[in-house]
């Protein structure tokens, strides 16, 4: 993927909607000639993984191999519900123009359950986004009609390496699962990102956080949906706000929870304007252990220092 487009994105203002200390400049930007130096990201948490629950209660959980590319547990799934619900009665389910998902089991899961169509039936000339009872979830299949385009991106994956549940199966297993979902931006079949026994560093992060919104920035689409990692996240906007009140930074580097959305926004410095937010989503909900591994990773640092 070629990344080398885009904006010096250091010149610009990355701002979540709903925070009341925080100007939008969707209003303004609206109404404005540079409504094309707009766009609106939503930024998505997966569910609940079978990796969240055991991680929380033991770190050494997330070095087994029996956590290798997680799913998301029956919880997850009420909260990929939840959430669903929710985007559909705020109406932000008709605005988005595109779907990016990090290619990792839990991720798709979440996306398509999220942002899918409604009602599959066994159409030969429609393909499912995905099949019924995919890695053993006992889900119906789900539908490609009347949603957005869903394509799965590399450079949002979670913290790379050394943690199994952070690897990814091959891209020829995952599109036996979810046929209508995007893969052709993925050049390998098999993960050469992920590596036994080295880990990615926190600025490694950030850094392939800071590609992926440039990449993002080239796209047509205004409205885009992101589902993605708490480390990912994390690490990518905490490069942002640095000029910013305390508070405010505070705000951007907030870790996400399970199922989580926000509603963000990048724009230029020049524009000015209001536009709170109606469809963040507090996330987690139903409620269940969702510690994200760099948490745990600090904490077992805390204690071993």
């Amino acid at each position: 993927m070629d990344t080398s487009a885009g904006p010096n994105l250091k010149l610009l203002y990355i701002w979540f909607e709903g925070y009341s200390r925080l100007p939008s400049f969707l209003a303004f930007a609206r109404k404005s000639r540079h409504c094309g130096l707009i766009k609106r990201y939503i930024q998505v948490r997966h569910a609940q993984g079978i990796h969240n629950v055991v991680g929380d209660k033991n770190y050494k959980a997330y070095m087994s191999p029996e956590y290798f590319d997680a799913h998301i547990t029956p919880l997850g799934w009420q909260q990929v519900d939840n959430l669903r619900k929710h985007v559909h009665e705020c109406g932000l389910a008709k605005r988005i123009d595109l779907v990016i998902v990090s290619p990792l089991l839990r991720t798709l899961q979440t996306a398509v359950g999220v942002f899918g169509g409604e009602g599959y039936t066994d159409r030969m000339d429609i393909v499912p986004l995905m099949v019924a009872n995919a890695a053993k979830s006992n889900r119906a299949a789900i539908s490609s009609l009347n949603c957005p385009p869903i394509i799965a991106v590399e450079l949002c994956r979670e913290h790379l390496g050394v943690h199994p549940c952070d690897k990814r199966q091959n891209i020829s297993d995952y599109q036996l699962l979810f046929p209508a979902v995007d893969f052709s931006l993925i050049e390998s079949d098999d993960d050469t990102w992920w590596k036994a026994d080295v880990r990615e560093t926190k600025e490694e992060v950030a850094a392939r956080g800071l590609k992926f919104l440039n990449w993002l920035w080239t796209r047509k689409e205004k409205e885009i949906a992101i589902v993605t990692h708490s480390g990912f996240l994390f690490h990518t906007l905490s490069a942002f706000g640095n000029d910013c009140h305390p508070l405010v930074k505070k705000e951007i580097c907030k870790h996400f929870a399970n199922c989580e959305l926000r509603s963000m926004v990048i724009v230029d410095r020049s524009m000015m304007g209001l536009d709170p937010s109606t469809t963040n989503y507090p996330g987690k909900i139903p409620s269940g252990l969702d510690l994200p591994s760099d948490v745990v990773d600090k904490k077992a640092e805390e204690k071993r220092t």
